[in-house]
């Protein structure tokens, strides 16, 4: 909840149709935004070393290209708090099944952060997948599934054809006990080690050198071009930091544990040419709407799942608030999804804080996005009518 913020996330076929259902070797192209919250919990790293991936079940997909801010993500970058991340994912289905396809920042020493999940068919048979590529030096590979593993094999069986002889070889006489018995009586050393057991670890000793030189050389007379995996940090464009044109700041903040409502008095200021009204909150890739507020539906993609939806959020005084104008006012956002997702769980947190994106929208639709965060404190009784009615 304090960490990345994920928005305006798409998961389309390359038509731009929703990716319901796609085939083997079909493309999924998940997209969408995100931002680093400034009030970053102090026992996660921070983004020094960031890396785009997926979250999944195994490699049900294959990773086709990777992108911040249109630029590759290859390798790991660095990720700023208040900046706002495009980002891109192009994925191929592998393996048939229903999987759940996440966008995901992994932190070098935090582990994953992930994003919303989508649940995408893959129809097909895994024996028709194929991931072609062309190198460098212009060799055509019709599929890296199968590429080399036949060399891969072969080395396997080698040294474990090797590794088999010498064990063999020793295990053909007593062992253990016959051999602690001859070194306690002392003199019968020879016998534990025969002069054929020396030719024949010289001969190990010499074979293996020479075959690995050997294969060092044919390695290099097969594949004289080759370049090192790439250790180096992606740098993303110089950006100014999102302008948040409504100020947003948290007085106060409680979470309503029976009627599974968060609730927070927030003091907002319209630093905005025309007049706006909240129309969602946003937290941990759930989104809370106002559904009076006709500009927040009309903006979620058909691909986003429903679960992750929900019309739960209300404001005390949603009148449009003008230009220049200040006004405190008590947002709810309510909905199972605080049980079902797990977030209520913050309650149980040693730091009890929460944060979000607070979006609104004036009177030509234009969305503005405030980035909220602040301390919520528990409440376990129910001591007001409007409690019992929301609970109910």
């Amino acid at each position: 909840m304090r960490t990345l913020q994920w928005y305006d996330v798409t998961w389309t076929k390359e038509d731009g149709t929703p990716a319901d259902e796609i085939g083997v070797n079909d493309r999924v192209i998940v997209e969408g935004k995100f931002r680093a919250i400034e009030d970053w919990p102090a026992n996660v790293p921070e983004l020094d070393m960031a890396f785009l991936s997926t979250a999944g079940p195994s490699s049900v997909f294959v990773k086709i290209e990777s992108y911040i801010d249109d630029v590759p993500m290859i390798q790991s970058t660095q990720l700023e708090f208040k900046r706002e991340y495009r980002f891109k994912l192009i994925m191929a289905g592998r393996i048939p099944g229903n999987y759940h396809l996440h966008p995901t920042v992994m932190v070098q020493g935090g582990g994953p952060i992930i994003g919303p999940g989508k649940w995408v068919n893959i129809t097909g048979s895994a024996a028709d997948f194929k991931l072609p590529a062309t190198t460098l030096s212009g060799e055509e590979i019709p599929n890296l599934e199968t590429w080399g593993v036949s060399t891969v094999v072969t080395w396997h069986l080698l040294w474990i054809a090797i590794a088999a002889f010498w064990l063999l070889w020793w295990l053909r006489r007593p062992l253990l006990m016959p051999r602690f018995i001859a070194n306690k009586k002392g003199g019968n050393e020879d016998i534990l080690i025969t002069p054929l057991d020396q030719k024949v670890a010289f001969g190990m000793l010499v074979g293996t050198i020479v075959i690995v030189v050997a294969g060092n050389q044919w390695a290099n007379s097969k594949y004289p071009r080759t370049t090192p995996l790439q250790g180096a940090v992606m740098r993303l464009p110089n950006k100014a930091p999102v302008e948040e044109l409504v100020s947003a700041i948290v007085r106060e903040a409680d979470y309503d544990v029976p009627g599974r409502t968060m609730r927070f008095n927030v003091e907002l200021t319209n630093n905005a040419e025309r007049p706006v009204q909240v129309g969602e909150f946003s937290t941990a890739s759930i989104r809370f709407l106002d559904a009076d507020i006709e500009a927040a539906s009309s903006g979620i993609h058909a691909s986003f799942p429903d679960e992750l939806i929900n019309y739960g959020l209300t404001t005390s005084d949603n009148s449009p608030l003008m230009p220049g104008e200040t006004r405190t006012v008590s947002v709810k956002a309510s909905d199972a999804a605080w049980e079902t997702e797990r977030l209520a769980d913050l309650v149980k947190d040693p730091v009890n804080r929460f944060a979000g994106l607070l979006m609104f929208y004036d009177d030509g639709g234009e969305r503005h996005i405030t980035e909220i965060n602040g301390a919520v404190v528990p409440v376990f009784v129910l001591d007001s009518a409007e409690r019992v009615a929301t609970a109910d």
